[in-house]
């Protein structure tokens, strides 16, 4: 059935967001068929998986293409449901999926599904089926790995190795005098600003208790705080330390400028959206109707399109992806495209089971399997035991902050683990209410039942334990489960992980030692901080226990990155080794998991992998300029905003590095706005579409955007202002057929209209070559004082000498003449590296 092309109403709500966001891939696979629309291109990027990182390397590629040569498409198996993430949106009894114990909230039902089988019992909350994905309901927590977590070398104790490239750029300023990626992700997700969501003084009293505490040695596995990195902007010098306790929460609660409203908890949705409703904008300014704009959108967004595989042919064990088949149908990949699957952790390696089975390295995947081991604890501390707080402080606050930990095994290695620390305390009890005034207020909307026992005279206070699990455990691991299809008749994934409780406990499937030994230090870590805060002594315990393992939404690994095509399954760019066009984007990547979630290190890779697409898949680029050459167009959106529209309803587009003109009505003509020119050598190239296309190129007119009270009483140029370039200056003419009379004066080569033959004023012209359509043509139009000339593919076809001294006059004689414009008349001509000499 076709997407209807109206937005949809229910019984309660009109869906506007969804219909100006998405699309359907009826409408998709339209825009490429160039049967029914001259302009159609394919998508060069297909995204499977319109999640965190999806969305995110989707948005990238779209927002840094500045030749906007690809098209990008997001595939996705859920609806759009929510616009932004649910804690910024007012309470309605939906919150994400919580541990057993907590209400998961009515949306599990509604989109929440686990697509995989697996030996793990009571783990897995599974997938978000929606735009955003997990990141729709995430906690916010973004902690940086620290360099320690990132080993680029191997060894027995660290049996994988990060890329040292990938590491340093992670870190580092990047070659081009860009941020690393660490940092730029902490930019985009709002990590790097302190205390603009949580402070106050139940904050401030909590975090220097815990400091003391720290710095006094009473949390023996916590790591010096010398050796943690400063991740947080417009830090004191005399709290350098002390801030390194602050939460790295991905919220911006507090606007950077007056009247500027901050984005609040982030998630992927409203990225997605920016980017498809800016390709809407995009693809219909200047334009009439929105007839055909689909075509022209750069980036398209099709939710509820479950793929089932890509698509590859294989030559001696290297790979190609084709095409992406999808529950609705097939996608064809061009020859130069790429496929980028980012539908978390275990599906996209159930997809790459599916689409690259038996290809050379096949049994690496699915291996390296890594999990976060979990613990949580509640503990009510009365208010006199924190030293400094102010006993009149009464206000309903929230505090959150992270200690850093590392525990060293008995074998030498060394475990990573942290602590994630909310607490609530005063409002004068909270209450039947607590839900509603926490809901927007924690962190943690899965951890806000404990909260209710805070009042004014006890602060609740929830520590969090996350640590690593090792990598390259052969019982853990992801393989297909051959005798369970899902809904399109493939097999399901099946996941097991080791069990970290101690082998008397355990199932048939222990985790090693020593992520048993680090579970225990996190849980001494805890009780030790748990005293910090209580003067010493043990407080009163709420809850306390253990999370099953593939609880934590932090999974990684199986489709690890490495240089050694043998040791691993991606690149140091998240390409399979054995396929040269499909890439993976999310904590599949990770050789190691660390502690932290993989927000920050999945949003900085997925936008390095973005950058790493568009630096090599094919795109027009200007050749360096001729000496004493400007560029006035080069390719790329710097230069093209430079120009101005002048016209009616004919517009123009930057599409692949070129400028390609949209006819519709009266002609329109493209205005080089910055300056107009005397003398010079204008040097371009155009293409036709087809062989009856009619264009030009004007040269030395006024400007049009000016009132001129001598034109005041001409009709045309009232109705088009663009016609001024045609009364006041020279137009070097494209058109083969000389539509207008036959003439030669209106033919390819020509100064437009001017009279052909030898008498001053008129045009001495040779007629060229039929222009071939689909082929770049070089022009050049040399002007020297009243002197025109006009060579197209190095051969002159005409020359001229001004007579008429109130047209085509020099920038020198008057600064409002002078301009340069390309004309968008019948036919979609294109226009590319226009440059300029004067002389």
């Amino acid at each position: 059935m076709p997407t209807s092309p109206q937005p949809q109403r229910t019984d309660f709500s009109l869906d506007l967001i969804g219909r100006f966001i998405c699309n359907g891939l009826d409408e998709a696979l339209q825009s490429t068929d160039k049967n029914k629309y001259p302009d159609a291109r394919p998508f060069d990027v297909v995204v499977v998986g319109g999640g965190s990182f999806g969305s995110i390397l989707a948005a990238h590629v779209f927002n840094n293409d500045k030749t906007r040569s690809r098209r990008v498409l997001v595939l996705d198996g859920g609806p759009f449901l929510l616009p932004e993430h649910v804690q910024n949106l007012p309470m309605m009894g939906i919150a994400a999926p919580g541990p057993v114990q907590n209400d998961p909230g009515v949306l599990r039902e509604f989109c929440w599904g686990l697509a995989w089988q697996t030996s793990v019992k009571a783990g897995f909350p599974g997938l978000a089926y929606c735009l955003g994905g997990r990141s729709v309901f995430w906690g916010g927590w973004s902690p940086q790995l620290l360099h320690a977590e990132m080993p680029t070398t191997a060894s027995p104790k660290h049996p994988n190795a990060w890329p040292a490239d990938i590491v340093n750029e992670l870190e580092n300023p990047l070659p081009n005098g860009d941020r690393g990626y660490f940092r730029q992700a902490a930019e985009q997700i709002g990590t790097t600003e302190t205390n603009d969501f949580i402070h106050g003084p139940l904050h401030d009293a909590l975090r220097r208790q815990l400091f003391e505490g720290v710095k006094a040695g009473k949390v023996t596995d916590a790591v010096p705080f010398a050796e943690l990195p400063q991740l947080l902007d417009g830090v004191p010098a005399s709290k350098k330390d002390l801030f390194k306790l602050e939460a790295p929460l991905a919220v911006e609660g507090r606007p950077p400028r007056s009247g500027f409203f901050p984005i609040n908890k982030f998630s992927a949705v409203p990225l997605l959206a920016q980017s498809a409703r800016a390709a809407r904008e995009e693809s219909v300014q200047g334009f009439p109707s929105a007839d055909g704009a689909d075509v022209r959108k750069r980036l398209m967004v099709v939710p509820n399109c479950h793929v089932i595989r890509l698509i590859t042919d294989v030559v001696n064990g290297q790979a190609h992806v084709t095409g992406v088949l999808t529950n609705q149908g097939f996608i064809p990949l061009p020859s130069h495209g790429v496929a980028v699957i980012a539908l978390g952790t275990i599906e996209n390696t159930r997809v790459a089971l599916l689409s690259f089975g038996g290809i050379t390295n096949y049994p690496l995947i699915g291996t390296n399997f890594m999990a976060h081991l979990r613990s949580n604890m509640a503990i009510r501390v009365p208010r006199n035991k924190l030293t400094f707080l102010d006993p009149s402080v009464q206000d309903l606050e929230q505090s959150a902050l992270f200690l850093k930990g590392r525990h060293t095994h008995a074998d030498g290695s060394v475990g990573h683990f942290h602590l994630q620390i909310t607490a609530s305390g005063g409002g004068g009890g909270l209450g039947t209410n607590s839900d509603a005034e926490l809901f927007q207020k924690v962190p943690d909307i899965d951890l806000q039942k404990p909260f209710r026992a805070a009042d004014l005279n006890h602060v609740v206070i929830t520590l969090r334990s996350i640590g690593e699990t090792q990598p390259q455990n052969p019982k853990s691991r992801i393989t297909l489960k051959l005798d369970a299809n899902d809904e399109a008749g493939v097999p399901r994934a099946f996941v097991e992980i080791g069990d970290a409780r101690e082998p008397e406990q355990a199932s048939d499937t222990p985790q090693t030692k020593n992520d048993r030994d680090l579970w225990n230090a996190m849980d001494k870590a805890a009780e030790e901080v748990a005293k910090v805060f209580n003067g010493g002594t043990m407080p009163e315990v709420l809850s306390n226990g253990r999370d099953g393992m593939g609880t934590t939404h932090h999974e990684a690994g199986p489709l690890w990155m490495g240089t050694d095509p043998s040791k691993s399954v991606t690149n140091a760019d998240g390409r399979f080794h054995f396929v040269d066009n499909a890439y993976v984007a999310g904590p599949a990547l990770f050789p190691t998991v660390g502690s932290p979630n993989p927000m920050l290190t999945g949003t900085g890779l997925a936008r390095r992998t973005a950058d790493k697409l568009l630096a090599s898949m094919p795109h027009p680029v200007a050749p360096a300029v001729e000496a004493g050459f400007t560029y006035l167009f080069d390719g790329t959106n710097d230069t093209f905003k430079q120009w101005q529209r002048a016209g009616t309803t004919s517009t123009f587009m930057l599409i692949d590095g070129a400028i390609v003109a949209y006819p519709a009505g009266e002609y329109a003509v493209l205005v080089y706005g910055p300056k107009g020119f005397s003398n010079f050598i204008l040097r371009l190239q155009f293409r036709l579409d087809a062989a009856d296309d009619n264009s030009g190129v004007f040269v030395r007119f006024r400007y049009p955007f000016k009132s001129w009270p001598d034109l005041a009483a001409n009709q045309a140029v009232q109705n088009n202002r663009g016609r001024i370039a045609e009364f006041t200056g020279y137009e070097a003419q494209i058109d083969d057929l000389a539509r207008v009379d036959g003439a030669d004066k209106h033919r390819t080569g020509a100064i437009y209209d001017v009279e052909i033959g030898n008498a001053p004023g008129q045009q001495q012209y040779q007629r060229p070559p039929l222009l071939a359509p689909h082929v770049w043509h070089d022009y050049e139009i040399a002007v020297s004082g009243e002197d025109y000339q006009v060579k197209l593919n190095g051969q002159l076809t005409t020359k001229f000498r001004n007579i008429d001294l109130n047209r085509g006059r020099p920038a020198s004689a008057d600064p409002f003449f002078g301009f340069l414009g390309a004309q968008s008349h019948s036919g979609l001509t294109a226009y590319r590296n226009i440059r300029i000499k004067e002389v």
